[in-house]
């Protein structure tokens, strides 16, 4: 099926043609899209202490970064010009834009990030950079002028608090309008500049090192690895060094350690709990007490939803939710893997008992809501 916002394509032929190889941009994807926040409301959310945000300054050649939450009267002394507002997590808190992130579903939610939302006055921006994941960038209201590079010289401004390029080669430009949008894959230097007041919605998918999942995996293994036995040397031999390290004991060790092992299901396990984690600044906050069968009764009328915080994925008869697993199979498998890919469920459906009952559990713990 063709998509109107991926400028015709296919799902497939996007990602064949250009996910994580080139640029596209498509005119027009969000007819009449001018963003679903004002800049005071931004503004506002920065000051939230479960918003992520940061402001980004460039005043005398000079670049600075500040963090939130802020107060409101710092935005009263910013300047003209020379400055960037960024707020990661935007679906977090607003469900418009939970539902637009749901548009670009033919991306494993696996891979998906947030929705970042940044403000800039005239000239502003974060200066020429790249980024290590993929990017849709969707604009909102105002224009902004994005300019790209394949150079392959990412030498860094020294000491900047961001990673800014220092030599920066312009290859394309492009000046995008309301409801325009850029994607851009991984690594590919850009650059935008706000033209007069402008938002840009940007819709990010992660990407993490080799090096973080390999750290993660082991701490993972270190909880979930389970080794018999006892470290022996029956045949010690006696040894010159006493502080030596000797190379019986190294080969033993080594002999132990062969034993961790790990199949495709550890591995998934792992990516289902890794991936679904919430971040440090999130805490999901318990509602009001609510017995089991008003429960039933109320999901029956109203249905339910997650949370716009709730991350939930599965693998098989694996579900993951926010860090958390449960197994499970049949008609309560299929209603659970149904949320997990629709964040929801929709009212009038008799559900089985041990599916209620879990459910019941998650919305204690903040993880689900009813519509409101």
């Amino acid at each position: 099926m063709k998509l109107p916002f991926l400028g015709g394509l296919t799902a497939q032929q996007f990602i064949r043609e250009y996910w994580q190889k080139k640029p596209l941009l498509i005119r027009n994807a969000f007819p009449g899209f001018g963003g679903m926040l004002t800049p005071d409301e931004l503004a506002g959310l920065a000051c939230e202490a479960d918003a992520q945000s940061r402001l980004v300054l460039h005043t005398r050649g000079k670049w600075k970064l500040e963090t939130g939450p802020f107060e409101e009267q710092r935005f009263a002394t910013l300047p003209d010009k020379g400055w960037s507002l960024l707020v990661q997590g935007v679906n977090h808190h607003l469900p418009e834009a939970n539902a637009l992130l749901q548009q670009f579903d033919f991306i494993p939610r696996t891979r998906l990030d947030d929705l970042m939302v940044s403000l800039a006055p005239d000239g502003g921006g974060v200066g020429p950079h790249f980024d290590s994941y993929d990017v849709f960038l969707l604009q909102g209201r105002g224009r902004r002028l994005w300019r790209t590079s394949e150079q392959q010289d990412l030498a860094l401004v020294p000491d900047a608090p961001l990673r800014i390029l220092k030599n920066f080669v312009i290859d394309e430009e492009w000046v995008l309008e309301p409801g325009d949008m850029l994607y851009l894959p991984p690594r590919l230097a850009h650059w935008g500049i706000a033209m007069g007041e402008c938002m840009t919605w940007s819709v990010g998918f992660r990407a993490p090192s080799v090096q973080e999942l390999a750290t993660q995996f082991l701490v993972y293994l270190q909880d979930h690895i389970q080794l018999e036995g006892l470290y022996t040397d029956p045949d010690l031999q006696a040894q010159r060094h006493p502080a030596l390290i000797g190379g019986q004991m190294v080969r033993r060790v080594r002999e132990m350690l062969a034993g961790v092992r790990w199949n495709s299901d550890d591995i998934a396990c792992f990516l289902g709990t890794y991936l679904t984690e919430p971040k440090a600044h999130i805490v999901f906050d318990p509602p009001r007490r609510l017995k089991l069968e008003k429960f039933r009764v109320r999901m029956r009328r109203d249905g339910i939803l997650l949370d716009l915080r709730s991350q939930m994925l599965f693998y098989g008869d694996f579900i993951f939710i926010n860090g958390d697993h449960v197994q499970q199979a049949g008609d309560t498998l299929q209603c659970l893997t149904a949320l997990a890919d629709h964040r929801a469920i929709p009212a009038g459906l008799g559900l089985p008992e041990p599916a209620v009952i879990l459910l019941h559990q998650w919305y204690g713990a903040g993880y689900l809501q009813f519509p409101e």
